[in-house]
């Protein structure tokens, strides 16, 4: 395979090259490309060092390339697109340029990988980090009864407002214990001690971008009429998000058949021991691949409704790795290239 990584010096550039790294991704050729900024910067790739290139309008910079992984902003997603994929490369975006046009996939391969392989304008897109989480949660109980209802609200960690935002949540810290006047430049207040009920802007309905990304792109991926209503919350931990979801099934669920789904789904670790205090929490799976679920209980005000908790690497499971996750099921079925 001849890769390419747009956006190489971000966050989750750089969780691309960790990711590509440990799970032995078959590569050939490596490209690194980023801002003007970022070009000339060197980073190491299984003991090479590799520089990146400023990304410019030069269609040839992507000639040969099978896979681009693009996580650069959507904005520079929608402009370069056309330069990425006219070779053939296949541009798997993590933006939210592409998430909901409807001649581009959107995938999480514990879902819908086949989705991937119908991709008429040569694009994948990777889905938001809360909504990834959360679908291979759900996947496992919409298996045993069709979901029909979802209320879901995310505790997310800086790390999703990037590299800069967990450098600023750091340094808020450092100032308040110093009683120094706290820097909020990445976030519309102080996080530090503090939660913020908003993440990304405020739409006319009074749901945020972030909440409504929740409730379409669930119901593209999961080819669903469930209805979810989300409050997605800004917390001051440093990496992986945590979501506490109340859902509706057509037909009653036991806790131990959920139990028992989770269990054995793909992309999932049952963590669910209360009388031992066992729960996942962001601290503890930071670098994790997994999806981990816990504290599933029923819903005490309605029969056919289930609570539970998850946790995961937002930059890993809820980025990069679904990104790379989709590349090499693209390879596994032949469909590269």
């Amino acid at each position: 395979m001849n890769v390419a990584i747009v956006g190489a010096s971000g966050a989750v550039g750089q969780e691309f090259l960790r990711v590509l790294s440990q799970r032995e991704f078959p590569i050939d050729n490596l490209l690194l490309f980023g801002s003007k900024r970022s070009a000339g910067r060197q980073y190491e790739f299984r003991g090479k060092q590799y520089t990146v290139q400023e990304l410019r309008h030069e269609p040839e910079d992507f000639r040969g390339v099978d896979i681009a992984f693009t996580s650069a902003g959507a904005g520079t997603s929608k402009e370069f697109a056309a330069d990425i994929t006219k070779h053939g490369a296949v541009m798997i975006d993590n933006s939210s340029a592409f998430r909901m046009d409807e001649d581009v996939p959107l995938v999480v391969p514990e879902c819908n990988a086949a989705d991937a392989l119908n991709r008429p304008r040569g694009i994948i897109a990777n889905p938001n980090c809360t909504t990834i989480m959360m679908v291979v949660a759900l996947q496992a109980i919409e298996r045993l009864s069709h979901i029909r209802r979802i209320h879901v609200s995310s505790y997310q960690a800086a790390s999703g407002a990037g590299a800069a935002a967990m450098d600023e949540l750091l340094q808020q810290y450092r100032q308040s214990l110093a009683g120094e006047e706290v820097t909020v430049e990445k976030f519309p207040y102080q996080l530090a001690f503090n939660v913020i009920p908003q993440v990304d802007v405020f739409q006319d309905n009074g749901y945020t971008k972030e909440e409504m990304k929740m409730y379409h792109e669930t119901r593209k991926i999961m080819h669903s009429d469930v209805l979810c209503s989300a409050t997605c919350v800004r917390v001051p931990s440093l990496r992986s998000h945590s979501e506490a979801i109340w859902l509706e099934t057509e037909q009653p669920v036991s806790v131990d058949e959920v139990r028992r789904a989770i269990a054995g789904g793909e992309g999932l670790i049952l963590m669910d021991n209360p009388a031992e205090k066992e729960y996942p929490m962001p601290l503890f799976l930071q670098g994790k691949d997994a999806v981990y679920v816990g504290r599933i209980r029923q819903d005490l005000a309605n029969p056919c409704g289930l609570t539970l908790w998850l946790v995961s690497d937002q930059i890993r499971k809820g980025a990069a790795l679904n990104a790379v996750q989709i590349a090499e099921y693209l390879i596994k079925v032949g469909n590269v290239g």
